[in-house]
């Protein structure tokens, strides 16, 4: 299978990860940690340092990991599409204000009583004279 390559390497594509199904991405990530806990006992054995395979098997797991939830975040947000409510994690992020902020439809709603209060006591206007 195609998927040995590229641990060998140590990099890995992101763009290529995203061809691949979840049981695929899963026995990759597995490849990469055992091949990075190979690499941290030879370091430790040998003299040799393998600071750069190392760095680059961190960040390809990284990757990899990045990929398998942003699939499950991306499916997620399909599961609840036409439902009431989203989970917060799915929910925009915004600030604090804006989230508790009035919605267009309760900021604009106006009390009967207001409204009465509007048409029987307008604001009066004042003519003011040029001196």
């Amino acid at each position: 299978m195609s998927g040995a390559a590229p641990v060998s390497s140590g990099k890995v594509k992101a763009g290529a990860l995203w061809t691949k199904n979840k049981e695929e991405l899963t026995k990759q990530l597995g490849e990469l940690k055992t091949d990075l806990s190979q690499l941290r006992i030879q370091k430790i054995v040998s003299s040799g340092t393998k600071l750069n395979k190392i760095h680059d098997l961190r960040k390809s797991i990284a990757r990899v990991l990045t990929i398998i939830n942003a699939k499950q975040r991306a499916q997620l947000r399909l599961f609840y599409k036409n439902k009431k409510y989203l989970p917060l994690d799915l929910r925009p992020k915004q600030t604090r204000a804006i989230r508790r902020r009035l919605s267009k439809e309760d900021a604009s709603r106006v009390l009967e009583k207001t409204k009465k209060r509007q048409t029987h006591f307008p604001l009066r206007k004042f003519a003011v004279k040029a001196a």
